[in-house]
C-alpha cells in the first residue's frame, strides 16, 4: 500500500510539472514529440497528432521530449526547423523551462489554500511522549506514554522538533566527553508538573534517539475567513523555505546528520506510508511539500535540471546571444545527469540502511 500511495504521489507531481513544460511549449509553437510519465521501458502509449503520450515503468520522473533541447535549430537532415526548442527566442525558452516549477509551486499553493479553507489554521498545542524504547534512558527515568513535555533544561516549548534540537544542543554543548549527558525534562503527568533527569546517550543505537522516546505532536485548529486562505497558502510556501534553511543550518552546526535531512525514493515511500496512516489531510500536506520541494530542487543551477538549463540560457543572454555548441551543451547536461543519478543512488542507499536498522 505504501508503494501504491507513493507512486500516485509521484505521478501527480510529475504530471503537473511536465504539463507546465508541455502547455507552454505548445503555445510557443514548439513541436512536442512525447509527453511521458515515468521512465522507460514503456508500458502504454497513444499518439494524438504530432505528440505521443506514454506511461512508463519506472515512476521516478517524466519528460517532455522536444527537438532541439540541447540548442539544435535544425532537423535530422540539417534543414532549419523553426519548431525546435533551440530555435525559440531566449524569452520563450525561459518560459518553457520555468513553466514546470511554476506549476509545482501552484499545486502546493492550491493544496495549502484548500487545507486552510477546509480545516482552518494549524497550531502546535503540545508535545508528548508517544512511546518509550525498552531498556532506554527514558525507561530508566520512568518516562511514560502520554507524558506531556513542557520544557527541556528549563526551555519551554510545545514543538516536537524544537525538543529534539534542545536535547541535541545540550549533548553537543557538554564538554565532559562522558558517554551520557544529563537532561532535565519538565513533564506534565496527571495534571502535575515534575522534573525528570534523563541520561541522554551520545551514541545511541540506530533508530532509538539519544533518550529513547518517540515524540508525538498534538495539534489544534482555528477557523480562518475564506478570503484569508490564499494569503495563508502563500505564507505556507514561505514557511517551507524557512524549514529548509533551518535544516541546512542544523547540518552545518552538527545538530543532525545529512542522511537524516534528505530522503530519496525509498525514504519517500516510507514517509508516504506513515502519512497515509494519519489520513488524507496529512497525505495532501505531504504532497504539497513534495511539490514545493520538487520545484525548488529543479531550480538549482545543476546541469540537467531546469535551473541548470536556465543558467546556460542566462550565460547566452550575457554573451549577447552567443550560444554554446549543441554538442558541448549536451555533454554538460549529461554530466549533470550522471551527478544527479549518483546522488540519488547514495541517498537511496542511506534510506535502505535506515529501514534495515530500525
Amino acid at each position: 500500500m505504501q508503494i501504491v500511495i507513493a507512486i500516485l504521489l509521484f505521478a501527480v507531481l510529475v504530471l503537473v510539472h511536465e504539463f507546465g513544460h508541455f502547455i507552454v511549449a505548445k503555445r510557443a509553437g514548439v513541436r512536442v514529440e512525447e509527453f511521458a510519465i515515468g521512465f522507460p521501458p514503456r508500458l502504454f502509449s497513444v499518439r494524438r497528432g504530432e505528440t505521443e503520450y506514454s506511461i512508463n515503468l519506472l515512476p521516478l520522473g517524466g519528460y517532455v521530449r522536444m527537438p532541439g533541447e540541447n540548442g539544435e535549430t535544425t532537423d535530422a537532415q540539417g534543414n532549419a526547423d523553426p519548431r525546435t526548442f533551440g530555435a525559440q527566442t531566449a524569452r520563450n525558452r525561459a518560459a518553457i523551462l520555468v513553466a514546470g516549477v511554476t506549476m509545482n509551486f501552484l499545486l502546493a499553493w492550491v493544496i495549502y489554500t484548500g487545507l486552510f479553507a477546509f480545516q482552518g489554521q494549524q497550531h502546535l498545542d503540545y508535545a508528548y511522549v508517544a512511546g518509550v524504547v525498552a531498556n532506554s534512558p527514558a525507561q530508566t527515568a520512568q518516562l511514560g506514554a502520554n507524558d506531556r513535555i513542557v520544557a527541556i533544561n528549563g526551555s519551554k516549548t510545545s514543538d516536537s522538533a524544537v525538543i529534539h534540537d534542545l536535547i541535541q544542543t545540550a549533548i553537543n554543548s557538554d564538554k565532559t566527553n562522558s558517554a551520557t549527558v544529563p537532561i532535565t525534562m519538565t513533564i506534565l503527568r496527571n495534571g502535575q508538573t515534575q522534573d525528570v533527569t534523563v541520561q541522554a546517550r551520545r551514541n545511541p543505537p540506530q533508530g532509538q534517539g539519544s533518550i529513547g522516546i518517540q515524540i508525538g505532536q498534538q495539534l489544534r485548529y482555528s477557523h480562518v475567513p475564506l478570503y484569508q486562505t490564499p494569503f495563508l497558502g502563500i505564507q505556507a510556501l514561505g514557511n517551507n523555505f524557512t524549514v529548509t534553511g533551518d535544516a541546512f543550518h542544523k547540518i552545518f552546526t552538527g545538530l543532525i546528520k545529512p542522511s537524516e535531512a534528505f530522503a530519496g525514493p525509498v525514504g519517500i515511500v516510507s514517509i508516504a506510508g506513515q502519512a497515509a496512516q494519519q489520513g488524507p489531510v496529512v497525505v495532501l500536506s505531504f504532497l504539497a511539500y513534495l511539490s514545493w520541494n520538487l520545484a525548488v530542487v529543479n531550480l538549482l543551477p545543476i546541469p540537467g535540471l531546469d535551473g541548470g538549463r536556465l543558467l546556460i540560457l542566462g550565460i547566452e543572454v550575457l554573451r549577447r546571444g552567443k550560444r554554446l555548441a549543441p554538442e558541448r551543451e549536451a555533454l554538460i547536461n549529461l554530466a549533470g545527469l550522471v551527478f544527479l543519478l549518483s546522488l540519488i543512488a547514495v541517498i537511496t542507499f542511506n534510506d535502505i540502511s535506515h529501514l534495515i536498522n530500525r
